[in-house]
């Protein structure tokens, strides 16, 4: 269990890490400082990630995974629409 608690922490650190970015992004409407293949990228290998961690059925992977993702894919989202 404590092993778990650990993963758990440990995603959600790295998850949330995109907050403050998905909240500027989002209230400014810029991207220009933005790099997108980076973002590709990032975006990209988080979803591999995921799929790892469903494979495994190991939750911390799973939850923090998914949480990144969505937060990923929205500044994605964003970089790609307000270009």
């Amino acid at each position: 269990m404590p092993v778990t608690l650990i993963g758990l922490v440990a995603a959600a650190c790295t998850a949330l890490a995109f907050l403050p970015q998905v909240i500027k992004t989002w209230r400014t409407r810029s991207t220009g400082d933005l790099s997108l293949p980076m973002f590709l990228l990032m975006t990209f290998g988080v979803f591999l990630w995921l799929v790892y961690g469903v494979v495994l059925r190991d939750l911390p992977l799973i939850i923090g995974n998914a949480v990144t993702l969505l937060l990923s894919g929205s500044i994605l989202f964003c970089k790609l629409r307000y270009r």
